[in-house]
Formats: C-alpha cells, sequence, structure tokens
C-alpha cells in the first residue's frame, strides 16, 4: 500500500531513471495522465507491465482521486505518472498526496526530470533564489493582475506558458516589470530543438513577435535587483508600516518615507498600494 509519484522525461526516453522503469514494471495500478503517451513511454523505454491504467488528468482528477485512493486502502501500490515531469507540479497528483498524507498512507517519490529546475540553470539568471509561479493567466486582466502581484519579487521567477500566448505575456510582464529586466524563454528543453533565448523582456518580445512561436515553454524573469528602483520601493513599504504603528497617518508616513529615500512619493504609494493588495 503505497502512492509513488514519478517524474517522467521532459521529451528525451533517454533521460528516465532505472528506478522509473523497474515502478512501471512492479506497479499494480498506474494513474497516467495520457494513457496513449504513458504506452509510448513505456515502449521507449524498453519496459512491460501488468499493472491496470487508470486515466487521471486534470478534468477527473476530483472523481479518479477518489477510485484511486480505495486501491490504496486495499493495499495496492499506485503509480503516478504524467506526460512530462513531476506529477503535482502543474499537473494531476497534489488532492491525492494530500488525501493519502491525511489517511497515514505511504508515499515516495521518485526524481528525475523537472522543467522549472532546468529552465532556471539554463536561463543565467540567480539561482540561489527562485519561486514557481505556475502557468501564466490566460486572460490579459488577469495576467495583468498576476504580474502586479510580483512587481516587487526579488527571487528570480520560472513560469509556464503556452506558445501561442507567448507575445501577450511578455508585452504585460513588459508592462510591469519594466523593458530591461533579465529573462529568458526556455523552449522544447531537452527535445530535438531545444532552444534558449536570453536578454531583456523587451529584445524577447521582439523575437517572439518576429515568429510563430511553437513548443513547451517555460519563461524565467529576473527577480528586483539590489538598488533598483523597485527594490527600494518594496523597502519602503516597511518604514511606512513601521511610521504608522507609531502614530502617523498613511500619507505623512509615505511623504517623510520618500524624503528619507529620495523616491518619488507616488513611487512609495504605489508600493504600498500594491502590498496591501498582496496581503488580502
Amino acid at each position: 500500500m503505497t502512492l509513488v509519484l514519478a517524474a517522467t522525461p521532459l521529451g528525451n526516453p533517454l533521460d528516465a531513471s532505472e528506478r522509473l522503469k523497474m515502478a512501471i514494471a512492479s506497479a499494480e495500478i498506474i494513474a497516467a495522465e495520457d494513457s496513449r503517451r504513458f504506452h509510448r513511454l513505456a515502449a521507449d523505454l524498453g519496459t512491460t507491465f501488468t499493472a491496470k491504467i487508470i486515466s487521471f488528468f486534470e478534468g477527473n482528477e476530483s472523481d479518479r482521486t477518489s477510485e484511486l485512493l480505495e486501491y490504496l486502502r486495499a493495499g495496492k501500490e499506485v503509480l503516478v505518472v504524467t506526460d512530462a515531469g513531476m506529477p503535482t507540479i502543474s499537473d494531476p497528483g497534489f488532492r491525492l498526496m494530500r488525501d493519502a498524507i491525511a489517511e497515514n498512507i505511504p508515499t515516495r517519490v521518485i526524481p528525475g526530470p523537472s522543467a522549472p529546475t532546468m529552465a532556471v540553470a539554463l536561463s543565467g539568471l540567480p539561482t540561489d533564489r527562485f519561486t514557481f509561479e505556475g502557468f501564466i493567466p490566460r486572460t490579459q486582466g488577469a495576467r495583468s493582475t498576476f504580474f502586479e502581484k510580483l512587481r516587487f519579487e526579488e527571487r528570480t521567477m520560472v513560469l509556464f506558458e503556452a506558445p501561442h500566448r507567448l507575445t501577450e505575456s511578455l508585452a504585460d510582464a513588459l508592462q510591469v516589470f519594466g523593458a530591461e529586466r533579465g529573462a529568458a524563454i526556455c523552449r522544447e528543453m531537452t527535445k530535438t530543438y531545444e532552444e534558449v533565448i536570453r536578454g531583456s523582456i523587451s529584445s524577447l518580445l521582439a523575437w517572439a513577435e518576429s515568429r510563430e512561436v511553437l513548443g513547451e515553454i517555460t519563461l524565467v524573469i529576473a527577480g528586483v535587483s539590489e538598488g533598483s528602483e523597485e527594490k527600494s520601493a518594496a523597502d519602503s513599504v516597511a518604514r511606512v508600516k513601521e511610521y504608522e504603528a507609531a502614530g502617523m497617518d498613511r500619507k505623512e508616513a509615505i511623504a517623510t518615507v520618500a524624503q528619507e529615500t529620495g523616491l518619488p512619493k507616488k513611487i512609495v504609494y504605489a508600493a504600498v498600494v500594491d502590498a496591501n493588495k498582496m496581503s488580502r
């Protein structure tokens, strides 16, 4: 009775671990995001299996979680695999893992390829601290709000995006982070046509606008750098809060901090407003 999450290759079957092959061969139940792609993977790996295959994707994850828990309670070993990378990371599996832990069902993970960590390593941007933000929202309004909440993020940011929305997302990111913020587009990682485009957001936008972008896309954006106006504005929020705690009203606190830091009052005000939005 064990729930096993196994990372699968992003595109190159040679990246599959021996532990993945052994898990496929020994599993009793395999929950696969796409059964046809799983069969192709098993064939590429030369791995045979006797497990029952259950379709397990975003649209049926809630219903299938209950079914898979029943198998686990009955003492079966359940292996979860997705089309690429680690289950639960912007892929099905989180609910099942959460519920299995709640029931004290043994769990383990078979490590392997991961798009977020590979992309941040390839980007050439700081890797000491980074945050994975998942998929960028599809609509323009939601995207703008999404990026606004990240305006003062100091860590390198890793995001997923569909190729046909990349241009729009870069344009919205430029409005929030500025034209010169460092970034990288990692396309088709580990596959035949792997490509990494590095530069400023404005240069990446020009690149995306000049061609039809295809394939799996991971976008990496640098965080706020030390000494930048954005970093100074983010730090000023704490000072405003200190003055407010001491009894000063917000308007006066913002004016005082602006004078101390040399920042325009409108920049300090915007930083305070953004911080309040993020805390809601």
